[in-house]
């Protein structure tokens, strides 16, 4: 998925390979976005990754736009 528009993520090269991450951390984007799918609540994920649950929030809001975007073109 291409994060480039998601406020809260970032590519820094080097770092966790240089996939998606959301900023601050070393938590793959992606990797929320699986433990969601995967059945995870929004709190689970938080605490699991030690994340805000707003945070977790934006993500998968911002995974879900680009979905149903990618659906609809």
């Amino acid at each position: 998925m291409d994060w480039s528009g998601c406020d809260i993520v970032e590519t820094v090269p080097g770092k966790v390979s240089g996939v998606p991450i959301l900023k601050g951390t070393r938590v793959p984007a992606d990797a929320v976005v699986e433990n969601y799918e995967s059945g995870e609540s929004v709190e689970e994920i938080s605490f699991n990754f030690d994340l805000q649950p707003d945070d977790v929030r934006k993500v998968l809001t911002y995974a879900s736009a680009r979905q149903l975007a990618k659906r609809s073109s």
